[in-house]
């Protein structure tokens, strides 16, 4: 991170006049030994880190624990919306615009253009916008209103397409739209986030090192798929130092990631209507499929549980850890990537109409997954080794 440390350091003697003006001076009874320190005004360091770009604004090492969230074990979610984008598609979205700016295709006089479903446009978005880019995005009806403000809030240029391709869902038109833009103007330049290298490599060398360093190496853990950039770096980055950690790939009922019968899907984020390029699918992994009908409930049971409003993204991993529960031996320590919060979700996962009207009233309740039978999908579509 680029960045500038500044150091202040409180004058006693200031603090104390600043204190005594006041007409109730504070009583210190119930206060902490540090509390009365800076409530007298006595010289503290205060370290502030002020970022130079806001891509650069995250934070590394934010986990939250679950208790009782399912099983005889201790669930950990890793917190990757506290940055300016509010995902962890801020962190692929700087890789992949730094990457081309390194290889000499992108630099003054060009424009960037990508396909998306919703965080990784708002990423790009505010990565643009910091280094001075145009940036037009593809997206599509499944996009979340609030997403696609966003993204135009930022300065992109936004197309929505409205065409299905042959799987039921939008990627394939979206690309079609990207393809056809490319060839009408050469100054635009394509980070193609389902093909570059730097997708799987920037999560190699961020999300991966962090939960290392922050968490240390979990018994499970459970990553989004999509296209499949943090799986892959988290999984090479684990091979790479031969820990047992288990990993499960999850996705979404309709997706053809992991060749499963394609349907229409109303939720954006994990999931494709085309296979990943970036997918080594090698048995070095466990694969889980979730209905959206769990990754609504368990949002809803997060959020009313344990205080936090978590992204349909975020609901789907950790319905996988709820799938999975009795495969876990009690004392496990599982840590689930959550790559986004449920502030753009209000209008749709949160909203009662919105779900009723796209899955039934039954749906409203938010009884763990683990208490519902699975989806009638063959068994290696949800678990491909024990």
């Amino acid at each position: 991170m680029t960045h500038r440390s500044v150091h202040r350091a409180a004058d006693a003697t200031a603090g104390g006049r600043l204190l005594s003006s006041f007409p109730h001076r504070p009583a210190f009874a119930d206060s902490t030994a540090h509390e009365r320190t800076l409530l007298t005004g006595a010289r503290v360091e205060r370290n502030a880190v002020i970022a130079d770009h806001a891509f650069e604004l995250f934070s590394e090492h934010a986990f939250l624990s679950l208790p009782d969230f399912a099983g005889a074990f201790a669930t950990t979610v890793k917190i990757e919306g506290l940055n300016a984008a509010g995902s962890i598609k801020l962190k692929t979205a700087r890789g992949l615009v730094e990457a081309l700016e390194r290889s000499g295709r992108l630099g003054p006089g060009s424009a960037l253009i990508e396909s998306t479903s919703g965080n990784l446009g708002i990423a790009l978005a505010s990565v643009c916008a910091a280094k001075g880019y145009p940036l037009t995005l593809v997206t599509d009806p499944n996009a979340n209103d609030a997403g696609v403000r966003a993204m135009r809030a930022l300065g992109a240029e936004v197309v929505v397409v409205t065409e299905r391709d042959a799987n039921g869902g939008y990627l394939q038109t979206r690309i079609e739209c990207v393809r056809r833009m490319l060839a009408a103007d050469p100054a635009l330049v394509w980070t193609d986030q389902y093909a570059h290298p730097a997708n799987p490599a920037t999560h190699r060398h961020t999300t991966a090192v962090e939960i290392i360093t922050g968490f240390g190496l979990p018994d499970w853990l459970f990553v989004g798929t999509g296209t499949a950039g943090t799986l892959m770096g988290c999984v090479q980055a684990f091979q790479a130092l031969g820990a047992p950690t288990r990993i499960v790939a999850v996705d979404t009922v309709g997706s053809v990631t992991f060749h499963s019968a394609p349907a229409v899907r109303h939720i954006p984020g994990l999931g494709s209507s085309r296979p990943s390029r970036l997918l080594r699918d090698d048995g070095s992994f466990t694969k889980v499929v979730i209905p959206e009908t769990d990754t609504v409930r368990t949002c809803r049971r997060v959020a009313r549980r344990y205080g936090l409003l978590v992204g349909g993204s975020t609901g789907t991993v950790l319905s996988a850890v709820a799938r999975l529960a009795p495969a876990i031996a009690a004392g496990s320590r599982v840590l689930a990537v959550s790559p986004d919060f449920g502030d753009r979700y209000l209008d749709t996962i949160y909203n009662d109409d919105w779900v009723t009207d796209r899955y039934g009233p039954e749906v409203l309740d938010d009884a763990p997954a683990a208490d519902r039978p699975l989806p009638a999908l063959r068994k290696d579509e949800l678990i491909n080794h024990a």
